[in-house]
């Protein structure tokens, strides 16, 4: 039996070009999995899992969240750090057409355009945080500042408090 080759994403080229070092990791994928799940399945804590979210401001103007799987993000200071005096979540039947990636695939890195970006500070005091590669059942861990350089993203306080 020969091993699948794993197929290379926008975002997995995008870091190979670059020359960023990274990992991969690959799971199983049911219908219902969340980030929680993710963390679990490929044996990491949840503080360095992170998920990709998209906002708007309006037309034409769109901005890319990292957070943690466990956090929500506060839309007040995210429009606040993005210059807007709102942002709202894109709906998840623009995601594919906007950023080239589906919902549960969704990675900062390779998107269509590159959009403002922004992570969560508190990545700024780890060694690596896990992001999506790209598709579903596929993540990619580097270090949080070659991420901020890949996006030209900046870290920012854009969670809500608990």
């Amino acid at each position: 039996m020969t091993k699948q080759k794993t197929s290379k994403t926008n975002a997995v080229r995008l870091l190979d070009q670059q020359k960023i070092a990274y990992k991969l990791f690959e799971y199983e994928v049911d219908e219902h999995i969340d980030g929680v799940s993710v963390a679990t399945k490929i044996g990491h804590s949840v503080s360095h899992v992170y998920k990709t979210l998209v906002t708007t401001a309006g037309t034409g103007k769109f901005f890319v969240f990292v957070i943690p799987v466990s956090n929500e993000l506060d839309l007040k200071k995210c429009a606040k750090v993005a210059g807007e005096k709102k942002v709202e979540m894109i709906h998840v039947n623009d995601l594919l057409n906007l950023t080239g990636y589906v919902r549960g695939g969704c990675s900062p890195i390779g998107m269509k355009k590159l959009f403002p970006t922004f992570v969560y500070e508190g990545a700024r005091e780890l060694d690596y945080l896990i992001v999506s590669a790209g598709k579903r059942g596929m993540q990619i861990k580097l270090a949080p500042i070659d991420l901020l350089h890949v996006t030209k993203g900046s870290f920012s306080d854009i969670v809500k408090d608990t």
